[in-house]
């Protein structure tokens, strides 16, 4: 028997709570970015990609608008599938959904979020820009709905993972994920997905650090959705964002540290924070192209083309199937 709405909500609420007490019980605190996405936090990252500071969105819209013939070239000329984890508001997808759209009218497109808002948004605005075009959107995890896809359809799968998402993990957690998508690809399948590349540290650290304070609002605001939705008691006042940015790891991190020695109070716990004590936000990683090709390679991955921006400060890569299963 397939769930209501109401019992979905339910037990999308009951994880985020358990997701939350379990980070901030934890040493170090933490919590997880994936989280950061309700109709507010969504619109605060719209306005990030705005801000002078974050290069990344602009890096990859020029892209996938100027070279959207050749990334449609790269996917070759047999229907298939596009799905696309964590599409935000498709602007940049768009241009190549277009052209795709131009070359198979029947074109399918699978937005996957957590975010409800995003999904319905999409279902909405995608179809009535480009007529005919099929739009499943599906809310979830990734992983997850990732596996409904074949339901749908027995196409093979082109699946876009862009905006630099996967610097939202660790090396290591990356390699992981990758194989996790990997198991749930065929042969002839196909893996888009973008990379910010190492560069100047300080336009790094600024792109985290907007003069508009919209990355602070952006991380404060998941405090203001634990304190709506799982009634929480947050002095957003209290935390004040900081982030940093390794040069020789690459690893751009971003924390809310807490300003005084401070009690929160989230069901039946008490969170205590020593003044000074960070809760860990997010990670944004950075690679040079060989640490890309490195980790394809022990992701069971094969570059088969790389899309650049004119200045080498992102790229697009396509991946397909390694033969050598031995990386597995």
């Amino acid at each position: 028997m397939m769930k209501t709405a109401t019992a979905l909500q339910q037990t999308a609420t009951q994880h985020f709570y358990e997701d939350v007490v379990k980070g901030l019980t934890g040493t170090p605190k933490y919590l997880q970015s994936k989280y950061f996405y309700d109709a507010a936090g969504d619109a605060l990252f719209q306005q990030i990609m705005h801000t002078p500071e974050y290069y990344l969105t602009r890096c990859e819209l020029e892209i996938l608008s100027a070279q959207a013939v050749a990334i449609a070239d790269a996917l070759g000329a047999t229907p298939f599938n596009l799905v696309e984890l964590g599409p935000g508001d498709a602007s940049k997808s768009f241009y190549l959904l277009k052209e795709l759209h131009r070359r198979h009218p029947e074109q399918a497109y699978f937005p996957i979020d957590i975010s409800e808002n995003i999904i319905t948004q999409l279902q909405h605005a995608l179809p009535a820009r480009l007529q005919g075009l099929q739009v499943q959107g599906l809310c979830g995890e990734y992983i997850d709905m990732l596996k409904t896809t074949a339901y749908f359809s027995p196409r093979r799968k082109v699946v876009m993972f862009m905006g630099a998402s996967i610097g939202n993990f660790t090396p290591e957690e990356a390699v992981k994920f990758c194989r996790r998508l990997r198991e749930q690809m065929n042969p002839g399948d196909l893996l888009l997905i973008g990379f910010d590349l190492r560069k100047q540290p300080q336009m790094i650290l600024d792109a985290y650090n907007d003069g508009q304070g919209v990355t602070r609002d952006f991380n404060l605001n998941l405090l203001t959705r634990i304190n709506r939705e799982l009634g929480a008691d947050f002095d957003i006042n209290q935390f004040h964002h900081f982030p940093t940015y390794d040069p020789l790891t690459g690893a751009c991190k971003s924390y809310l540290v807490s300003n005084t020695a401070q009690e929160v109070l989230l069901g039946e716990h008490v969170i205590r924070f020593r003044k000074d004590e960070p809760i860990f936000m997010e990670i944004s990683q950075k690679y040079s192209v060989d640490e890309t090709r490195q980790l394809a390679a022990a992701a069971g991955f094969r570059p088969v083309q790389h899309f650049f921006d004119n200045k080498r400060w992102f790229t697009d890569v396509l991946w397909e199937l390694s033969q050598n299963h031995n990386a597995l």
